[in-house]
């Protein structure tokens, strides 16, 4: 190979990495690309699963305030129930003391 060779080579690199860059930029400016959430940002969790079988399986998935019973199988997907998520303890607010008796 000599010097000719080498800088053909060195081009073609420099312009397919041009050519991604370009992708790139044109892929965020038509928000083609979604921005990464942190773990903390994140709108859905799957909180536990369960297998019934080897077909079936049951999901237990957070969605905001919501949390969602699912049954996947093979043979078609169901959501069985919809209920608002507990309340963690560390959250939840202290129970009101009941008030105390008067004594006359």
């Amino acid at each position: 190979m000599d010097v000719v060779d080498w800088g053909r080579a060195v081009a073609a690199l420099v312009a397919t990495l041009a050519l991604l860059g370009l992708l790139a930029v044109l892929a965020r400016r038509f928000n083609m690309i979604q921005p990464l959430r942190g773990p903390d940002q994140r709108r859905l969790a799957v909180v536990e699963t369960l297998m019934l079988d080897p077909r079936r399986k049951l999901v237990l998935v957070r969605e905001g305030p919501r949390e969602h019973l699912l049954l996947l199988s093979p043979f078609g997907d169901s959501r069985i129930d919809t209920a608002l998520a507990p309340i963690a303890p560390e959250l939840a607010p202290a129970p009101i003391a009941p008030a105390p008796e008067a004594t006359p």
